[in-house]
Parts: structure tokens; C-alpha cells; sequence
């Protein structure tokens, strides 16, 4: 109390003392450090990721080559043999690292030199082609901020203990550069008869999808810059097909062959894989669009929260076009309010939500749900499960919620 006194009257004398306030900000860090979490994660930094006491005294790091994250912050993805999962929960924004993009691999990541790799165009064409890197960038550029989903994201726990990295971590966004794919059909000449087109990769699966040409002429592009640099070896170096909206499977990396033709090529990936069942002993093939969802990024597990304002934040995205709105719930879905959406609002893209809530501290669930601007709304998990007769496999997009404790502590609950 005593050093408090003195600060206000310094501050009342009409000087506030460069000592108290370096004394206060001082205070204040240990403060910080004290608390479990503060000491925790200071055990965890080496003595040269805290820095010095007091950064004002010595010089920084000078420029380098290649920037860095800051110590302080660990961030990082969950990784199987096949695959690794976004840390939904920690990013900011609608933009994922280039680094944290989720991955999914059937072979592997290929190391492929740029100068040597070419994309063949063949089949039911006028004029077949090879095309180098150096080529595809002789032709205009687009880019476009989009959502990249596997149609395979969706984990659930029983004990409540998962994060929404865990749920639905097999989706991302970024900025994808690269040529329309229309105008390479148009440099090829695509007979006006194909209606599908044969993709495969580099890799040593050797990927293959059908898709549909009218994807081709629409927004498909050929992809080989993500974020303002190359993409990635984990997500295609150096080009990928990349179809907005479409499920992840059929954007395939490392692309080095497209063949067009009159029906689908029915290969491995499209027939004992990438289907699910629709009830009544039908299997449902070649559903390529990604779904409206939405998931609560905060707060979730394995958050503690106390009573009083909370501003729910979360993440939506539909592959079928614009998120149209977010409605959340907190009172277990009994009624539901709009979110504020975060401009831009883009086409098939993620799009982030806020909606501010006042907890009373009694035990309660919230989750949200999106409507796209086809006027599809999120389903429920039980809907889903009744439509697909209990097939977990693929394109399950549930409405995600969270169970509040009356100590605060966050766990997944099952819809």
C-alpha cells in the first residue's frame, strides 16, 4: 500500500517519476511471472529466448534473412505419419501461416527441382502440351484468399478433453497465386465433348482425382505462390490444382499431368476412398463441395474462464459461397443470436466472428452455427448421423460446442 500511496502522489504532484514508472511496469511483469501459467512458461524459455531484464538497455537483434517468431509465442501443429493438424485456437485473423497449413499426404512429401518438373495437358484436347514453371508464369496471374478443407475433418472426445486444433484442424487459408486453369484449356483447345479431367501428382502415391471440367473453366487454378511466396513442399511445390470450395483430396500437389476426357477416370481415391454412405445402403461419390461450418476457437478447451463479459470469438467458412451469418448460442440452442462478422466477408472463405456475452458463472453449453448465402444452415451431429446411418467417414461438418463448468473449466461436448 505504502508504494501505492507514493505513486499517487507523485501523480497528484503533477509529475509522474521516470523511476516509479519503470518501478510500476517492473511490478507489473513480475506479477505476470508469478502466476502459474507466467512460471510455467518462463521455466520452458532458455535464458536467451527471455531476453535481458530490461530490453532498453542493449541492443536487439540486428536484421537477418529470414524473419522469426517470437519466442513467447508457441505455436505449433499436431502431427500423425499422414497428417498435421492447424492450430485453430491460436491464430489470429482468417489468414493461416504458411507453416501452419495443415497437411495430408498418401506418399509422402517429394523433393521436386522447379527447373525439372513439367505439367502435361493431353487427352481430349487439340493441341497437347508441356508446360514448364517458366511457362505457367509467361501467362496472367490471379490471386485469391481461400479455405482448403479435407473432407475427412471432424474428431470428436468423450471426455471432453480436445481442442478445436483436434475437431476440425484439417482446414486452412490462405492467399493462392497462380493461373487460371481456363486459360490453359483455352491455350490447349479442350473439346467442347470432355466433361471431366484426370489430375495427378508428382508424389510417390501418384494422386489421382477426377474432376469436372466446368470446374475447370470456372475458378480452378494452377497454383505455385501461397501467401506471397512459393507454396510450400508440404502443400505442393512447385504447383498444385487448387479448387475453391472443393474438398481437399482433389487439389492435388505436385501436379504433373492433366488428361481430359468424356467420364470420370474412377481411381483409387474416388471409388474405396473419398465416398460416404446416405442412408438406405446408397453411397454417395464424388461430393466434392465442403460444406457450411463454423467452430468456436474461444473460449474452448482447455480454457478457464470467469463470470462476467466473455467475447466468444470462432471461425466460418461454406464452400458453397459466402458465409451469410453466424449465430451462436449460449443457453444449449434453445435460441440463437447473431455474431458480428469481420470484413471482408470472401467467397468460400473463412471468415472470422466476435459475439460479446455476459456469463451469470452457471454450468451452461455455447456453440454456433453457420448460414451460407445458399441458405444452407450448419446441421446438428445427430441429423448428420441419422442421415449418413452412423458413417464417420468423410464430409461431417456438426455443430461444435463447448460445455461451461460452474468452475469455468471448458470441455467439447457432443451435438
Amino acid at each position: 500500500m505504502q508504494q501505492r500511496d507514493d505513486q499517487d502522489k507523485s501523480i497528484t504532484g503533477g509529475r509522474i517519476s521516470r523511476r516509479n514508472l519503470l518501478a510500476g511496469a517492473a511490478a507489473a511483469s513480475v506479477v505476470l511471472v508469478q502466476t502459474a501459467s507466467g512460471k510455467a512458461f518462463q521455466a520452458a524459455l532458455t535464458a536467451s529466448e527471455r531476453g535481458p531484464e530490461d530490453p532498453t538497455k542493449v541492443p536487439g537483434v540486428p536484421p537477418g534473412t529470414l524473419g522469426t517468431r517470437s519466442p513467447f509465442e508457441k505455436l505449433a501443429k499436431i502431427y500423425s505419419d499422414t497428417s498435421s493438424r492447424t492450430p485453430l485456437q491460436d491464430l489470429q485473423g482468417m489468414i493461416t501461416p504458411s507453416d501452419l497449413h495443415y497437411e495430408r499426404h498418401h506418399g509422402g512429401v517429394p523433393a521436386i527441382d522447379p527447373a525439372k518438373h513439367e505439367l502435361v495437358i493431353h487427352g481430349m484436347v487439340d493441341k497437347p502440351m508441356v508446360f514448364t514453371l517458366a511457362d505457367l508464369k509467361r501467362f496472367p496471374s490471379v490471386s485469391r484468399i481461400a479455405f482448403l478443407e479435407c473432407s475427412g475433418n471432424y474428431r470428436g472426445a468423450n471426455d471432453g478433453k480436445i481442442r478445436p486444433q483436434e475437431i476440425c484442424g484439417l482446414t486452412s487459408q490462405s492467399e493462392w497465386t497462380g493461373v487460371k486453369l481456363s486459360t490453359l484449356f483455352r491455350e490447349v483447345g479442350v473439346n467442347p465433348k470432355a466433361s471431366w479431367f484426370l489430375a495427378e501428382g508428382g508424389d510417390a502415391a501418384v494422386m489421382t482425382r477426377s474432376v469436372p471440367v466446368h470446374k475447370g473453366w470456372d475458378d480452378a487454378i494452377i497454383a505455385y505462390g501461397q501467401n506471397g511466396e512459393a507454396i510450400r513442399p508440404e502443400q505442393g511445390y512447385p504447383i498444385r490444382l487448387f479448387l475453391p470450395g472443393w474438398e481437399g483430396n482433389a487439389n492435388v500437389k505436385w501436379l504433373r499431368r492433366i488428361e481430359l476426357s468424356d467420364a470420370p477416370f474412377m481411381t483409387r481415391e474416388e471409388t474405396s476412398k473419398y465416398t460416404e454412405a446416405v442412408g438406405g445402403g446408397k453411397i454417395r461419390q464424388f461430393s466434392f463441395t465442403m460444406d457450411a461450418r463454423s467452430v468456436i476457437t474461444f473460449p474452448s478447451y482447455p480454457a478457464r474462464v470467469e463470470k462476467g463479459w466473455i467475447e466468444i470469438r470462432g471461425i466460418a467458412w461454406s464452400g458453397r459461397g459466402k458465409v451469410a451469418r453466424v449465430e451462436v448460442s449460449t443457453d444449449a440452442g434453445k435460441t440463437w443470436q447473431h455474431a458480428a462478422l469481420q470484413e471482408p466477408v470472401l467467397d468460400k472463405a473463412i471468415a472470422a466472428f466476435r459475439y460479446l456475452w455476459n456469463w451469470d458463472g452457471n454450468p451452461t453449453e455455447i456453440m454456433s452455427r453457420t448460414v451460407d448465402e445458399t441458405g444452407y444452415v450448419q446441421p446438428f451431429l445427430k441429423q448428420l448421423m441419422a442421415a449418413r446411418g452412423g458413417n464417420m467417414g468423410y464430409h461431417f461438418n456438426p455443430v461444435t460446442a463447448w460445455y461451461l463448468q460452474k468452475d469455468g473449466q471448458v470441455l467439447f461436448k457432443a451435438t
